[in-house]
């Protein structure tokens, strides 16, 4: 690529930071230019839910200010961009234009609404940005009442952040277990129990019928069930890829800003990165939204080498992982639209103990993910197993060493 060419990138993520520390890494000489809306530089997530609640030493921020000026970068913060120009090649914020020869979008995801919580008049946050992020943590104190809708990963980890700062912590599910959709009942049911262990008042199949506010806190009523009190009301159902600028300027949308392995969306000059990339993936053969770290980075690596002139795709096993109490848990692959058929869980999964356990999502013999908790010696074993074809029986053997599968 021309090191005369300008870049843009707009994103106040991982991927976005990642992306620019990629390009100079590789020698990319030419101007490059950061729109972020907030008003910190770009920030890693995982912390927010995390050390950041537990008030534990942690700089979510990637690089500060001086590395972006060190690097001749020009840093946009707290300037959202408006609409972008394919055919002119120009974004347009706070009124005026720049214009780029790449455009790389990392905009990421929002929380999904939950206009009932929302219009209750209750107190209530959802946890995405740095700013809500360090508000909830002064509210997460001894005795305090936390009510949570949704027990996804969010969910999860900010009760478990909650419990350990000793608030009263209810989480509300409408699923018959947390994390249902991703995990199988098996291994979800372990989730549960860890919760419950920890003091969690976990209700599954809840059905909300009403939100409201009473004095400084709320209520959240509930079809069959008894009300639940709160100071504090989060909301984690979930979150949906910022797609209303690309849309608008009319690149392909398609449960978030449709690319192809090399990240590049419908325009040839932009690329689309991180959560709000629906990316066809070379490995798995079929497109994946990612909502995670490592994906975010994988993106970069791929959209950095791209823009400099490599012939790269994305096909890395998508990564993630999570804290919660004394459960560290690391997971690899995705089952993709095929999903799974069986899980084999080996190891200790119960909640009273140390939990030191593997699990196996399997189509057929195929291994299409794995996770580890507690046992790190194990993941280099599962990225080994995941996408290979194995002894069903061996494999569900605790017994037979990962090693020998």
């Amino acid at each position: 690529m021309n090191d005369e060419q300008a870049i843009v990138v707009v994103g106040g993520g991982l991927a976005a930071a990642t992306f620019v520390e990629r390009l100079r890494d590789r020698g990319f000489d030419g101007p490059v230019t950061l729109f972020t809306e907030e008003p910190h530089p770009p920030y890693e997530r995982p912390p927010l839910s995390k050390d950041l609640l537990l008030g534990k030493e942690t700089d979510p921020v990637v690089h500060d200010e001086r590395w972006y000026a060190d690097h001749d970068v020009t840093l946009r913060l707290g300037t959202r961009v408006t609409s972008i120009d394919l055919a002119g090649r120009s974004v347009t914020a706070d009124g005026e234009q720049t214009s780029y020869d790449t455009l790389v979008l990392a905009v990421g995801a929002r929380p999904r609404a939950f206009p009932m919580a929302d219009d209750s008049g209750a107190p209530v946050t959802y946890l995405r940005t740095l700013d809500e992020a360090l508000t909830l943590k002064d509210q997460l104190t001894e005795g305090r009442r936390i009510a949570i809708v949704g027990a996804g990963w969010i969910g999860l980890e900010v009760a478990a952040a909650a419990r350990e700062n000793g608030a009263t912590v209810t989480v509300l599910e409408a699923a018959e277990q947390p994390l249902l959709r991703v995990l199988g009942p098996e291994v979800a049911a372990i989730f549960a129990d860890l919760h419950r262990h920890h003091g969690v008042d976990l209700r599954l199949g809840a059905q909300i019928t009403g939100i409201s506010a009473t004095g400084s806190g709320g209520v959240v009523e509930l079809a069959g069930g008894d009300p639940v009190g709160f100071d504090l009301l989060v909301v984690g159902v979930g979150v949906e890829p910022v797609v209303d600028v690309a849309g608008g300027a009319g690149l392909t949308i398609d449960n978030g800003i449709r690319v192809d392995e090399h990240l590049r969306t419908s325009d040839p000059q932009v690329l689309a990165i991180g959560d709000v990339a629906h990316a066809d993936h070379a490995g798995l053969g079929y497109p994946l939204r990612v909502e995670h770290w490592d994906v975010a980075k994988q993106h970069a690596d791929v959209a950095a080498a791209v823009v400099t002139g490599e012939d790269a795709s994305w096909s890395a096993a998508p990564y993630f992982f999570t804290d919660q109490y004394n459960l560290g848990m690391e997971y690899v692959g995705n089952p993709g639209p095929a999903g799974f058929d069986r899980v084999v869980v080996r190891g200790d999964t119960d909640a009273s103990s140390d939990l030191e356990f593997t699990a196996f999502w399997l189509r057929g013999s195929e291994v299409v993910a794995a996770m580890q908790a507690n046992d790190w010696d194990a993941t280099d074993e599962l990225r080994r197993l995941v996408g290979s074809t194995v002894d069903v029986e061996r494999l569900a053997d605790p017994a037979v060493p990962l090693a020998e599968v």
